[in-house]
């Protein structure tokens, strides 16, 4: 028996659409399994914690709805299939999911069999000297990445993926800024002084598949480090077709490295992001690798 998750937001409301036509799929197919569709969070994680350790859940969404979910799915060593229905999909695509149609990965996701990949837990400290802590499966974003989900979350809702990310970079470009960005991987240090963003991939691509870092893999037992130093207005702009095109990481003022933990420090606050959620603005960041956390259906990444 499997839970099938479906989140009545995604792809701005559209996925509950398809409530109907999965559950005569499931009737057809899979009779004993549970679909449910909680229109609250709390409602969604209440359901997580009651399924025995180990069990399947499907997750019918996308990167903001496994986000939300992965601490509890974690934390009850779920199984975890996935039916892409998000406005980003980064997790689908590292695991080879897209292009799917849902029926077509629904049953990959209750059937086929799982393999173990890794996740980031990152701990951080707000402007109140608050702690927070949040897991990650896809990404982590600081500065320029994170000011860009918070405009994508806030976006037309008629614009979806690649076109809302683009749209939302553009609009941040007006107000370019940069932050005062220590950062230290694995004790090396990689950036001190005024940066653009510094950021954590697990998946090759971010912000609705955007290749920002071509060789990360989610099941390698690291994460990658990137980073970028300051460009002006004219050069960030210059900068948006090379990283579309996965170009960027020749340029002298980017860098990229695979890291067990990392460390970042903005005694101003950095807005953060954690696989396109914006979470607000931390001063203290450490963020580590959790090699082989999570159980999920997929194609293998190597």
């Amino acid at each position: 028996m499997a839970l099938i998750l479906l989140n009545p937001h995604a792809q701005g409301g559209r996925a509950a659409g398809h409530m109907a036509a999965m559950q005569n799929w499931l009737n057809v197919h899979a009779p004993d399994s549970q679909l449910a569709a909680p229109a609250q969070l709390s409602d969604s994680l209440q359901l997580l914690d009651r399924l025995p350790e180990g069990s399947r859940v499907v997750a019918v969404g996308g990167d903001g709805t496994l986000n939300r979910w992965l601490p509890t799915i974690l934390g009850r060593r779920l199984t975890l299939g996935l039916v892409p229905m998000g406005s980003g999909n980064d997790c689908a695509r590292a695991l080879g999911l897209m292009g799917m149609a849902w029926p077509q990965a629904l049953a990959h996701a209750l059937y086929a069999p799982a393999h173990a990949v890794d996740t980031g837990l990152a701990r951080w400290t707000d402007l109140q000297g608050n702690s927070h802590q949040t897991s990650f499966l896809s990404s982590l974003t600081t500065g320029f990445d994170s000011a860009i989900a918070l405009r994508a979350m806030n976006g037309p809702p008629w614009l979806r993926g690649l076109p809302r990310y683009l749209w939302a970079t553009l609009q941040e470009l007006v107000q370019l800024q940069t932050w005062p960005l220590s950062v230290t991987a694995d004790g090396v240090v990689l950036n001190q002084g005024p940066a653009l963003f510094a950021s954590s991939l697990n998946t090759p691509t971010f912000g609705s598949g955007l290749p920002a870092v071509p060789h990360a893999r989610l099941d390698d037992g690291q994460l990658h480090a990137l980073v970028a130093g300051v460009f002006s207005r004219a050069g960030a702009c210059l900068m948006l077709p090379r990283l579309v095109l996965g170009w960027h990481l020749s340029h002298p003022r980017v860098q990229t490295r695979a890291y067990q933990t990392l460390e970042i420090a903005c005694p101003r606050g950095v807005p953060l992001a954690t696989d396109g959620e914006y979470l607000g603005a931390a001063q203290v960041l450490s963020v580590r690798c959790q090699a082989e956390s999570l159980q999920v259906v997929g194609k293998r990444t190597h």
